[in-house]
């Protein structure tokens, strides 16, 4: 499995252990191959920026072309890129990025270069232009573009502030990073392979880490003798368990010791010095940094107020879909397909008996038809049959809101499930009479699968893959959108004593959802999100299917951090993990024990 937090990308860089990427915000004209390089740089906007002294993962590649490798001011290079000795110009970067590794072998970049010469030829006439414009900003993340698109709450680029693995809330329920290792025969010895990622094929790989990140480590049995793993002076979690037999494996979780140069090596007798040892690094944690990336992620917090004791109205509901490449998890980022420029499209709410007027243009900007199928509308298509619209039109229909619960709507247009899985789906809530009870806290969470052409982890821009969607092979489970959406950058908040009422609905298009929130008990559940019967009481995991939806209400009494996910629980190892943090005065009748980190239940 791919390292989840040194994202790569094909441009001149090592990697450093910065904790996001940056991408370019603006956008000077550019004419022929600088214009077609706008394209290509789509592969490389999750590491580095056009801006001038913008370093994120890679290097700021403003004044890249006529420059010495290793250079750029205030990023950490490898000492392999810094004894290059190259400069920059079009012969060294065209063949730099045909083969990285073979032009300057023991960079730690991944990527395995650009191998047509179309696309070389466009990304360095791009870096010329760049260069030549004195370090302005030259080429936009494809984000930055559809941010112009035009309606209401069109997308924007967002400075989002990274968290860090150590002390982000409950961020230690999942590790800051995953290694694979095989064991295996190599060069007449026992070794570690590494598996996916940078450390792919790599005997005994050097592993890294910042101080206090959660690392996580899979070991397989890949010859059949009896093996181990144990990281040196990583405490007792940095040992595993015995495997025997050949495709047998096991999985360690620890928290990284200071910084410092450490071991890591097999304990069965005579294994080690038969030559299964490798490096483990541990670097101080660097300081927290603000980036710029295009985040549409929905913000769990963005709940329309309650409609109160009103009578019915019409209600006009404005839904732009707008088509923009966007931050998926670190170091990668994906082309999403959504409502309004978030994922979920924003959350609607009306009373039962109104009548909703639904608008829906799409971007001037689109490639796609794209259309709307409201779950709680009673007509043709739920609404789609009346909103297939083409990029640049917008078209609009009525529907009485007939039946009260929470309901999903989504793109209705072939392929359905390709539109819902890049990102098209939403909820409305319809209120009873007078509205729903008061509650403290509201939030607004849904559940989403991402079918990518990369493996779980791999890193740049991500294509998607139609195989995978119909064979129901999902690379990522996703809530709000994206890795990390409510863990590192909007988790959910309350205090003791008050009551939280989540909205929680699955877009999907495939999987079932099995809703928990570690440490809690739902009070109420409005099953499958109807409010016209009696909510079950006392609820631990509810189940939502694709397209379903369910409300959850309960009293917080203790303070810390609480864990939503799926129990379908091995999703959370592709993303799926949200967190409630808690403040307030712990009351040891209720808890009484010492919260250890990195531990769930």
């Amino acid at each position: 499995m791919a390292q989840s937090a040194q994202p790569a990308a094909p441009m001149v860089h090592d990697h450093a252990p910065t904790p996001a990427a940056a991408v370019a915000t603006s956008q000077p004209a550019m004419t022929g191959d600088a214009a077609e390089g706008r394209q290509v740089f789509r592969k490389c906007q999750a590491c580095h920026s056009l801006d001038a002294g913008k370093n994120g993962v890679g290097p700021s590649l403003a004044k890249i072309v006529g420059e010495k490798a290793g250079d750029v001011p205030g990023y950490n290079f490898s000492p392999a890129m810094k004894a290059s000795n190259l400069t920059w110009d079009a012969a060294t970067l065209d063949a730099y990025l045909t083969d990285p590794q073979k032009v300057v072998p023991g960079n730690k970049m991944p990527f395995p270069g650009l191998k047509t010469e179309r696309e070389r030829n466009a990304v360095i006439a791009l870096l010329t232009e760049t260069s030549k414009s004195a370090g302005t900003a030259a080429a936009p993340a494809p984000a930055a573009q559809n941010a112009q698109a035009r309606g209401p709450a069109a997308p924007t680029t967002e400075a989002v502030p990274p968290t860090s693995p150590a002390t982000a809330p409950g961020a230690n329920y999942v590790p800051g990073l995953r290694y694979t290792l095989r064991t295996g025969i190599a060069e007449g010895r026992m070794v570690f392979i590494g598996v996916g990622g940078s450390i792919d094929g790599q005997v005994n790989p050097v592993l890294s880490a910042a101080e206090g990140q959660v690392v996580q480590v899979t070991l397989i049995n890949g010859e059949g003798a009896e093996h181990d793993i144990v990281f040196d002076n990583q405490g007792p979690a940095g040992s595993s368990a015995h495997i025997v037999g050949r495709g047998a494996s096991t999985s360690i979780a620890f928290p990284a010791a200071k910084a410092g140069d450490y071991a890591y090596f097999c304990s069965v007798p005579g294994h080690r010095l038969s030559g299964m040892e490798g490096k483990f690094l541990v670097t101080p944690q660097p300081p927290p940094q603000t980036v710029v990336e295009a985040d549409i992620s929905q913000k769990p917090s963005d709940v329309p107020p309650s409609v109160g004791n009103r009578g019915p109205q019409t209600v006009r509901v404005d839904l732009v879909t707008v088509e923009l490449e966007a931050r998926l998890t670190e170091g990668t980022t994906f082309g999403y397909w959504t409502f309004n420029g978030k994922v979920p499209g924003p959350m609607l709410r009306v009373r039962v008996g109104d009548t909703v007027e639904v608008h829906l243009k799409n971007s001037d900007n689109s490639s796609m038809l794209h259309s709307v199928d409201f779950h709680a509308a009673t007509g043709p298509g739920g609404g789609a049959a009346a909103t297939q619209t083409n990029p640049g039109e917008e078209k609009s229909f009525r529907f009485k809101a007939l039946t009260q619960g929470l309901f999903v709507y989504h793109c209705a247009t072939p392929m359905v499930a390709q539109h819902i899985a890049n990102g098209m789906y939403g909820m409305i809530l319809v209120e009873p009479e007078g509205g729903l009870p008061p509650v403290d806290r509201e939030y607004y969470v849904m559940q989403g699968e991402i079918y990518t052409d990369g493996a779980f982890g791999q890193h740049g821009s991500q294509e998607f893959n139609v195989e995978k969607l119909l064979n129901e092979r999902p690379e990522y489970f996703v809530f709000n959108g994206s890795v990390g959406a409510l863990s590192s950058f909007h988790p959910l908040q309350a205090k003791v004593g008050e009551t939280v009422r989540i909205y929680f609905g699955v877009g999907g298009p495939n999987f079932t959802s099995s809703f928990h929130l570690i440490g809690e008990i739902f009070d109420k559940v409005y099953f499958l999100g109807g409010t016209t019967s009696e909510p079950l009481r006392g609820i631990q995991t509810v189940t939502v299917p694709a397209g379903g939806a369910v409300i959850a209400e309960f009293k917080v009494d203790f303070p810390g951090n609480y864990t939503l996910l799926d129990h379908a629980i091995a999703r959370a190892e592709r993303g799926l993990v949200g967190i409630l943090h808690v403040e307030g005065q712990p009351n040891t009748e209720i808890f009484d024990g010492k919260v250890e980190p990195g531990m769930g239940h």
